[in-house]
């Protein structure tokens, strides 16, 4: 089998399993098991259906970093749940949720599945660096457009998106991106920086939307080369436009630092990981099994333990 990594978006799939299943899916004490069900079942049948070799669950070791919030202090705000002085904020999560990150983190590593973070930053710097620099096939599966940015069809990188459910995943490759936003994949962090987007706090451009913001990366390229036409009185960029760009000048001086991913974080090569996937044996596969029963996993163990013994 070819090699191919999968790198998972892991806290926007444990969302979507969360949401997507009843939280009276629950264990012997009560506790709801939703999230731990789904999301094994999300990884067996990504990883069979996208025959991947490889695999990390990237995990959000910072989910809001300063240094982000230190340049747009709007970023994510709407998602704080808790200001914590000297340490990452608090992100709003379900308690019904909270309760099962323990349990999912305890099933990966009996599956012996790769986990990685990094200190003060997203997951999303980690699927950048590693699909920058894995010299290998790589889908990223995740439900967050950001992430559009690190698709790249001359290096085999692609999004396995998920925002409209398992059932509707769609496979967004150079021309997928282009054909729906107008856009190059290598633009789309220019693109989001000129359109904003309220979910993560970032205000983009006043009066410059979508359509408009692909309209000006088509003829300018980057948004350095759009600012240079800006400041450029013989450009021929329409005042409008230009009079946009100066008002969010302070914006734009730091918008691409918070949006850009981080694409050369130092991690763990796939080796040192572990990342590579194989059939789960011994102890850990009892546990496993013994797990499944004591906390009502119904069958998601066993679709999961089927997959990897095809590796």
């Amino acid at each position: 089998m070819p090699h191919r990594l999968m790198l998972l978006d892991t806290a926007s799939l444990y969302f979507r399993a969360f949401y997507g299943l009843p939280d009276t899916i629950r264990r012997a004490d009560g506790t709801p098991v939703n999230a731990v069900r789904g999301l094994l079942d999300m990884i067996a049948r990504l990883t069979t259906d996208y025959a991947a070799t490889h695999l990390i669950a990237c995990w959000d070791d910072d989910w809001r970093p300063q240094w982000r919030v230190d340049r747009i202090p709007s970023y994510k705000a709407r998602r704080v749940a808790e200001t914590v002085t000297g340490g990452p904020d608090v992100e709003i999560v379900p308690d019904a949720l909270t309760a099962q990150l323990p349990m999912i983190r305890r099933v990966l590593d009996l599956a012996d599945i790769a986990v990685v973070g990094a200190p003060e930053h997203e997951a999303d710097d980690v699927v950048g660096s590693y699909a920058s620099h894995a010299g290998l096939p790589v889908d990223v599966v995740t439900g967050d457009r950001d992430l559009f940015q690190v698709v790249d069809d001359a290096r085999q990188v692609r999004v396995i998106y998920t925002a409209r459910g398992m059932r509707n995943l769609e496979v967004m490759t150079d021309a997928v991106i282009v054909g729906k936003y107008r856009v190059l994949p290598a633009q789309y962090a220019d693109y989001a920086t000129l359109r904003g987007d309220s979910s993560d706090g970032l205000p983009g451009v006043a009066g410059i939307g979508e359509k408009t913001a692909a309209a000006l990366l088509g003829e300018y390229g980057t948004l350095d080369g759009l600012l240079t036409a800006a400041a450029d009185a013989g450009s021929g960029l329409s005042s409008g436009v230009r009079s946009k760009l100066g008002a969010a000048a302070d914006y734009l001086m730091v918008a691409p630092a918070v949006v850009g991913i981080v694409r050369d974080l130092q991690l763990p090569t796939l080796e040192e990981a572990g990342a590579q996937l194989h059939p789960v044996a011994g102890a850990s596969r009892a546990e496993l099994e013994r797990l499944a029963t004591e906390w009502n996993l119904g069958g998601s163990v066993k679709r999961l333990l089927e997959a990897f013994d095809q590796r």
